[in-house]
């Protein structure tokens, strides 16, 4: 049976998807972006907020839904250019500083907002 993830730590889903959805004890997390859930305002200033805010929306679920970014197993990272890449994997060392998630970087031609990164995520709980 499948299980909705609604929270307000994180940005709340506007469109016809979850914010995350649980099934036999994986969660699957759709997109996050920077934006902030207590603003409603999107950090924007660089690539390196851009990505703590992402991780934090995604933290605050995976620790909703009964997870944590320790039993993150897979990461997927789009990015609006490679170029970014290093700033952005300097914050993202900070959450995953130890035995850290399988990844993919895509560079993408094109993001919500012209943001510079979106992430989703696959746990276990």
């Amino acid at each position: 049976m499948k299980k909705i993830i609604s929270i307000d730590k994180a940005p709340l889903a506007v469109g016809p998807y979850s914010q995350a959805v649980v099934h036999n004890n994986m969660i699957f997390l759709s997109g996050q972006i920077c934006i902030n859930p207590e603003t409603s305002e999107m950090e924007r200033d660089s690539i390196a907020r851009q990505t703590r805010r992402v991780l934090h929306n995604i933290k605050n679920i995976l620790e909703e839904a009964g997870s944590s970014l320790d039993k993150v197993l897979k990461c997927n990272v789009y990015i609006s250019s490679m170029e970014k890449f290093e700033d952005m994997n300097e914050v993202y060392k900070e959450f995953f500083s130890v035995n850290p998630p399988a990844r993919v970087t895509v560079a993408v031609k094109e993001l919500y907002d012209d943001l510079d990164i979106e992430m989703d995520v696959i746990a276990y709980i």
